[in-house]
């Protein structure tokens, strides 16, 4: 399908991240949106050129993800006509579709790829400027330890990191501008750092008891009838040593366990209706139970086997507690920065017609519109099919 496309690009969207976080040289310029930029923020814009480099990048990464699928790159809103002309001459089995049909791919793609993109540039700007008012400073040298730390971890020779630079579209000045704001943004999240207290640990231990545990479980053997008279039947034949298997398919009407000896394993206290429940979870081991009326019918049953509830101590149950903690903690900084960066900023970030996204001043959602029609699915375009 044609949607193959755009996964790509979205999975792509999603590793733009993962090898340092992105950054973007910003220019300074005079207010509102310069003739030659989509955004500008406070006065510092992101060129189109800049903008298009990143596009190029996103494209290239996408194509990463799906190899033989062709790099196509909108970048000329609202008319598309180059990424129709892309469409044409690298997708030769869409080269006849209309213009009109083209570009509704292109703007599709344009608009899932683009209002990502210019989140992560406008966001490297908004780390910058709330660093810059809190005083914070990253030095060039702390730059290049920590690039070179990352690039040690994840590249095992020059070679690698080259061809990572290649295949990425990539340039070694934009690595470092992403490393750089990754070393601004771990330094706002450390404002907001707090170290887990025993307290916390031991409010989350008695808040989760049901994580740091196992309920007793029961393998029971269970016959159901729809009449009394059939559940003292079965449980005549039971008493006198017939065996589950020829009560059960002679007697029950569960179809789930009629011809399986009436056996539900690993069942655990509420699972059952109430009735049985009740009589399962008190009744000793091996000791035929009922007729019992329930809400479904009579039921006779017999526990045969309980696994005893388990109970993991606070000591043993200590490490993953402090790791979840840390964890809600690192995404409550997170979020802190976010929203603070965004307050600070967003008024001040003014994008061209054409670039709004949510990041920008005065951004509307779109309105859904309620359809009929069946529903379409948002691809790029793609000359290839999947079964």
């Amino acid at each position: 399908m044609r949607s193959q496309y755009m996964k790509s690009v979205r999975k792509f969207i999603v590793a733009l991240g993962a090898f340092f976080v992105l950054a973007v040289a910003l220019s300074a310029c005079g207010g509102g949106v310069p003739g030659d930029a989509v955004v500008s923020m406070a006065g510092n814009s992101i060129s189109t050129q800049a903008f298009k480099h990143w596009m190029f990048v996103a494209a290239e990464g996408a194509a990463q993800q799906s190899p033989g699928q062709p790099i196509i790159v909108p970048t000329d809103p609202p008319a598309f006509n180059g990424c129709i002309a892309q469409v044409r001459k690298q997708i030769p089995s869409l080269a006849k579709r209309s213009s009109k049909e083209l570009k509704s791919d292109c703007s599709q793609l344009f608009s899932s790829l683009s209002s990502q993109v210019l989140d992560f540039l406008i966001r490297a700007y908004w780390y910058q400027a709330s660093a810059a008012k809190l005083g914070i400073k990253v030095t060039d040298a702390q730059v290049q330890k920590a690039f070179q730390a990352a690039k040690k971890a994840q590249f095992s020779t020059q070679t690698a990191f080259q061809q990572f630079l290649s295949q990425s579209g990539q340039t070694m000045q934009d690595i470092i501008f992403r490393v750089r704001v990754n070393q601004i943004y771990q330094k706002l999240l450390a404002r907001h750092h707090a170290n887990v207290t025993n307290a916390q640990i031991q409010t989350y231990y008695n808040n989760h008891q049901s994580q740091f545990g196992t309920p007793e479980a029961r393998d029971i053997r269970i016959i159901r009838t729809n009449k009394a008279s059939d559940a003292n039947a079965a449980k005549a034949a039971l008493s006198k040593g017939q065996s589950w298997d020829a009560v059960a398919k002679k007697y029950s009407v569960d179809n789930a366990t009629k011809n399986h000896g009436g056996l539900l394993k690993g069942v655990t206290k509420g699972q059952q209706e109430k009735t049985v429940d009740t009589t399962a979870f008190s009744a000793k081991l091996n000791k035929l139970q009922g007729p019992i009326h329930g809400q479904f019918g009579y039921y006779v049953l017999e526990v045969t086997k309980i696994k005893p509830a388990t109970h993991q101590s606070l000591a043993s149950a200590t490490a993953v507690i402090k790791q979840i903690l840390a964890g809600q903690q690192q995404t409550n900084a997170q979020s802190a920065v976010d929203n603070q960066a965004k307050k600070d900023w967003q008024k001040k970030t003014k994008c061209r017609s054409g670039y709004t996204m949510a990041d920008c001043a005065g951004y509307k959602a779109p309105k859904r519109t309620t359809s009929t029609a069946a529903p379409q699915t948002t691809t790029a375009p793609s000359s290839t099919s999947t079964p």
